[in-house]
């Protein structure tokens, strides 16, 4: 056992974070751990920090090893946002605590998840601690692409690519680990495209196989533009109810939580000065739920891209091993009733709406739009 042993397919990576570790005196002190979503980022660099902790190098037993993988590890902060972007004031904060020589570790590791949800006013507050850090500090940088973190950080950080695991790897992992079915691993770790927590989701949740199941249906139940307005609506509606359900139950025990720490838990009305950290909370409240909902919907985007590369292959007759195994007869159906230019120009619209969305234009309008492109066209 190690801490490496759930960063899955990543052997190259591995063994540059491994020399590394074995080697203090070469250590850089910003990384940037690049990689499609699934690849394992989040988990490679969490490894890396315990590894860094550990008097072994990362034996995965230890206290530091299971405290750092635990996040409860008292010189490893990780900052992984909810909301949209992250926020300045939360990035200075990191700044001071870099300053800080490690409590009792090896080294002081800031792990930042979502580097590229940051503005560039906010990475600009970051620079000057990646520019001249302490000795023991180490930052680890977390972002899908180079391009997606601004240019000046990028330049001060060892850049680290992951790719993405095969499929085989991610379904042994979910076997190993979670003790799942070889089989449903296996169809999950494909249906998710080797994207690792999804896979996880979807091996694990029934509910959560269904609701693919229903979204992989739509193509097929659109004959007209009134069949696609009302799919964009059902794919919305699915979309704010599962952030709704992710997100209700932590709202409110974060806002009891405030009332009871300001002592005004029960109380009829508040005082204007409890009021606005009351307001404050709600607005950061909804601004997780609305990413709740745009990576609900980017999710079942890319299912429909999934599909419409299944039907792309079987129009053009690939050696290709569909991802989509179990819906082989939908997707013969929809590959004979259209050609491969068409379902190009679909696969295209899909991926137009994901870059609408990003651009926080209103989910309905652009759902509407991808649906009604969808249509059959005579």
């Amino acid at each position: 056992m190690s801490v490496w042993d759930d960063v899955v397919g990543q052997e190259t990576a591995v063994e540059v974070l491994r020399a590394a570790v074995a080697d203090p005196a070469a250590m850089t002190h910003a990384w940037l751990i690049t990689g499609p979503p699934g690849s394992g980022r989040s988990n490679a660099a969490r490894a890396f920090a315990a590894a860094l902790q550990c008097a072994e190098g990362g034996c995965g037993h230890c206290s530091a090893c299971t405290t750092a993988l635990a996040g409860t590890h008292a010189d490893i902060t990780v900052v992984a946002t909810e909301l949209v972007s992250i926020k300045i004031e939360e990035t200075r904060s990191l700044v001071s605590l870099a300053q800080r020589a490690p409590a009792g570790g090896r080294w002081r590791v800031i792990l930042i998840e979502d580097a590229d949800r940051m503005s560039e006013r906010t990475s600009n507050v970051l620079l000057k601690a990646i520019e001249e850090p302490p000795p023991r500090t180490v930052w680890l940088l977390c972002a899908p692409s180079p391009q997606d973190v601004v240019v000046t950080i990028r330049s001060r950080s060892r850049s680290l690519a992951l790719r993405v695991p095969p499929v085989e790897a991610v379904a042994a992992l979910l076997v190993s680990r979670d003790g799942v079915d070889p089989q449903v691993a296996a169809t999950a770790a494909r249906a998710a495209q080797s994207h690792i927590g999804i896979a996880r989701r979807l091996a694990r949740d029934p509910e959560a196989r269904e609701r693919r199941a229903r979204v992989l249906t739509i193509p097929g139940a659109i004959r007209g533009v009134g069949d696609a307005v009302l799919a964009a609506g059902r794919l919305v509606e699915v979309a704010q109810a599962e952030a709704a359900a992710a997100t209700e139950e932590r709202d409110a025990q974060e806002k009891a939580a405030l009332l009871r720490s300001m002592g005004a838990e029960g109380a009829a009305t508040l005082p204007p000065s409890l009021r606005a950290q009351v307001t404050q909370l709600e607005k950061d409240q909804k601004r997780r739920a609305t990413r709740a909902q745009r990576d609900g919907l980017d999710r079942s985007m890319i299912d429909l891209l999934s599909l419409y590369r299944d039907v792309l292959v079987v129009q053009l007759g690939a050696d290709v091993e569909l991802i989509n195994t179990t819906l082989d007869e939908q997707v013969r159906t929809l590959a004979e009733a259209s050609t491969p230019e068409q379902t190009l120009r679909r696969m295209d619209a899909i991926g137009e709406t994901r870059t609408r969305l990003a651009g926080n234009v209103a989910p309905l309008l652009a759902m509407e739009a991808m649906t009604i492109a969808l249509r059959p066209q005579g």
